[in-house]
């Protein structure tokens, strides 16, 4: 009876079957059970197929195992780590490849912005070197440089007794006030364009400055004169501050602001700001008259070192205050529900803006009077050079309204000399075909206002 000792046949006997193999490389099987066991559940398949699988080595058999793994079906144990290598390689190059666009994205954004903002600085360096010696009486660049480093003790040489009376007294704080009237608008309308998301918005839309023009236009008509020669700038700052509130609060409902609300309560506003002025100018006398009309033009003839004093730290504050907006800006820009998901709360922001807004704009009217289209050119330009980010937007601004006003003021005083343009009338007329064009520019993007 041979098979009598062997019931089943063993590993060793199925592997002396195979053509070309020895029976020792059963016991190679036997001493790596696991190994067997794993490929042993594949039909078909003798555990030495499964070994050689397993742990190739190099030789005449290995070649053929690219031949054979196709034909056969993978086990539990070798097709779980599969998927899972080829399914980490392109995650873990999704994650690697993922930051690389907008990391190279920014960095580019970031040296646009930084070569602009240096091209402003320059700009504005050469615009008021040059504002401070050109006019009536001509004051050479290089002795401009050396009074302003006699006056901070760093050497240089003083010009005589009319000279630096014209600089010190004239010029420069004309210059000082464009820059810092100019920057407010600027910033201020950056800011208004965000928070309405509308690129067409500017400090005008809600009433600012015709309710300055207001408070300026009332206190020379009445002859008010309780603060000296603060009156007018006195009284047309508070009006602003009072126009914009109560636009506020008149087109609040329901806790909310809606901005097409703000929007019509802020031309409705204008609209008899416009009316008042005109019954004031009614009643006032012809050199009361001559003041109004002067004033509501717009001008720096009127600059001095007080008047900058007085517009200084409105200007100031809301100029530093201003940036710190900027992240909320970028999304509320993304829509208001977005916005509040995100933690933005639209109501406050709104509120803040409107008052930084109100204080950067009725201190520029209330010194410069009625100044219009820095707001909307200013960011637009910017806009479109940068992209809409506000974290270079808003301080970008504030940089090219100065630069802008003061180029301004420089060309409304030697455009026509000996005669003086007013400022207000100058920006008007560069502003309002540049309005035109972006009406244009923006219905054929949109396809129609419908």
């Amino acid at each position: 009876m041979p098979f009598s000792h062997n019931p089943a046949p063993s590993a060793s006997a199925e592997a002396d079957r195979i053509p070309g193999r020895s029976p020792q490389s059963s016991e190679h099987t036997a001493a790596a059970p696991s190994a067997a066991a794993g490929a042993g559940g594949v039909p078909g398949r003798s555990p030495q197929g499964a070994e050689r699988t397993t742990a190739p080595h190099s030789g005449p058999e290995n070649r053929s195992a690219p031949e054979e793994t196709p034909r056969r079906a993978p086990g539990p144990t070798e097709a779980t780590p599969a998927p899972a290598e080829a399914t980490a390689a392109p995650a873990a190059a999704a994650e690697q490849a993922e930051p690389v666009k907008p990391a190279a994205g920014e960095r580019r954004t970031g040296h646009r912005a930084l070569l602009l903002t240096l091209a402003l600085l320059a700009a504005l360096l050469l615009l008021a070197l040059l504002s401070a010696g050109t006019g009536a009486y001509r004051i050479p660049t290089a002795d401009v440089l050396a009074s302003a480093q006699h006056r901070l003790g760093l050497g240089g040489a003083p010009l005589d007794r009319v000279g630096e009376s014209v600089l010190w007294n004239v010029r420069l704080p004309r210059v000082v006030l464009a820059l810092l009237v100019g920057a407010g608008l600027g910033c201020a309308g950056a800011l208004m364009q965000g928070v309405f998301g509308n690129p067409l918005a500017e400090p005008g839309v809600i009433g600012i400055s015709a309710g300055a023009a207001v408070g300026a236009v009332a206190a020379i008509g009445l002859g008010l004169s309780f603060l000296g020669n603060w009156t007018v700038t006195a009284c047309a700052f508070v009006a602003g501050l009072v126009t914009v509130s109560a636009v506020y609060l008149l087109s609040r409902n329901g806790g909310k602001t809606e901005v097409v609300t703000l929007i019509l309560t802020g031309i409705a506003v204008n609209a008899f700001a416009g009316a008042l002025i005109g019954l004031f100018v009614f009643f006032a006398d012809s050199g009361q008259v001559n003041q109004i009309a002067f004033w509501q033009l717009g001008s720096l003839a009127q600059a001095t070192w007080p008047k900058v004093l007085a517009v200084l730290p409105c200007a100031v504050a809301g100029l530093l205050v201003a940036p710190f907006y900027a992240r909320r800006l970028d999304l509320l820009s993304l829509g208001e529900r977005p916005a509040r998901h995100l933690g933005v709360d639209v109501e406050r922001l709104r509120l803040a803006l409107i008052l930084v807004v109100a204080l950067l704009t009725a201190a520029a009217v209330a010194v410069a009077g009625v100044i219009t289209f820095i707001g909307l050119l200013v960011p637009h330009l910017l806009r479109m050079a940068n992209g809409p980010g506000h974290r270079f937007l808003v301080p970008g601004s504030a940089l090219a309204g100065a630069v802008v006003l003061v180029a301004g003021d420089l060309a409304a005083r030697t455009l026509a000399q000996p005669a003086e343009l007013p400022l207000g009338v100058l920006t008007a007329l560069i502003g309002s075909p540049f309005f035109f064009w972006l009406l244009r520019r923006t219905r054929r993007k949109q396809g129609g206002w419908a």
